[in-house]
């Protein structure tokens, strides 16, 4: 028994829980023969078997169902202990983020900052992606926080509010002086990609508004939104907080068609079960961002 640790028990955890060595060693950020020799060896120390391996499958035996509700005890027993003794400082793990664009420009590497300064031998791997993918990650459980247009309607999920970015309607600044609803006549309409609901909501508000003839050219990258409208080769609506500066330097301004679509809704989203202080406290500290980032944009 005294070979036992916590290591192998939150391996032995994983490999129930993501279904097998390969997805396990996926989210434990190990290879695959480093999880199956913990495996091995966990097993070595009990002296039974704790998977049928019969098939090719990882289902467990009646001792490995056994053990599993003591491992589950033990995986709380050291949150507590990581929560209520061990300085941030000497925290060690892996956090997985995935993020929207539109955080990744605006405020990620202050939570990144942040982050690193309270577990500084934290790793911390993080990835850009639309809101559909990231969403499909963490039910997956490729990515521990998304960080993503929300909230995520499943039970499994624990969704985190936080503050929202208005939209705004951009054309280049050199394009001719109209009323507002004129530049949807001979330019297309840049905006989120496809199966997000800033896309769904602005198509069906254009098809209402101004018919079947508006072109809609919807895109995954938002900077490359603000470098074609700056071209004059559509308009747009995003966020405000990012047009901000390049309305500022004279490359694209603001127009009113008499309507904007609604403001996106973010949220911190994680997985409640298995429960992690460590990515409980990083969504914790995305919203803190996020709040002090708004009332720097409210209050510049």
């Amino acid at each position: 028994m005294s070979r036992i640790n916590l290591e192998q028990l939150r391996t032995f955890l994983s490999v129930v829980r993501q279904g097998g060595v390969r997805r396990a060693s996926t989210a434990l950020n190990l290879t695959q023969p480093a999880v199956t020799a913990r495996i091995r060896n966990l097993e070595e120390t009990l002296g039974c078997a704790l998977f049928d391996r019969a098939g090719g499958g990882m289902r467990l035996t009646k001792r490995g169902e056994r053990l599993l509700r003591y491992a589950e005890e033990f995986e709380h027993l050291s949150e507590l202990v990581a929560r209520d003794v061990i300085d941030p400082a000497g925290l060690e793990g892996h956090l997985r983020l995935g993020v929207s664009e539109t955080i990744a420009q605006c405020w990620l590497p202050e939570l990144i900052t942040q982050l690193h300064a309270a577990y500084p031998r934290l790793q911390i791997e993080f990835n850009v992606d639309i809101s559909m993918n990231l969403r499909a990650g963490l039910l997956d459980q490729e990515i521990d926080l998304a960080i993503l247009l929300g909230p995520i309607s499943e039970y499994s999920v624990e969704n985190i509010d936080l503050p929202g970015f208005a939209l705004a309607w951009y054309v280049a600044a050199d394009a001719p002086d109209a009323p507002g609803i004129d530049h949807f006549q001979d330019r297309p309409v840049l905006t989120y990609a496809r199966n997000t609901r800033p896309y769904r909501e602005i198509r069906e508000q254009l098809l209402a508004r101004r018919g079947p003839g508006v072109s809609i050219f919807p895109s995954s990258s938002l900077s490359a939104c603000f470098r074609l409208v700056e071209a004059n080769l559509g308009v747009a609506a995003l966020p405000r907080a990012l047009g901000a500066p390049f309305v500022a330097e004279g490359r694209i301004r603001e127009f009113d068609p008499g309507w904007h679509p609604s403001p996106l809704r973010f949220t911190a989203s994680y997985l409640g079960e298995p429960r992690s202080l460590l990515v409980e406290t990083a969504a914790r500290t995305a919203q803190k961002v996020a709040e002090d980032f708004q009332k720097a944009q409210d209050n510049p």
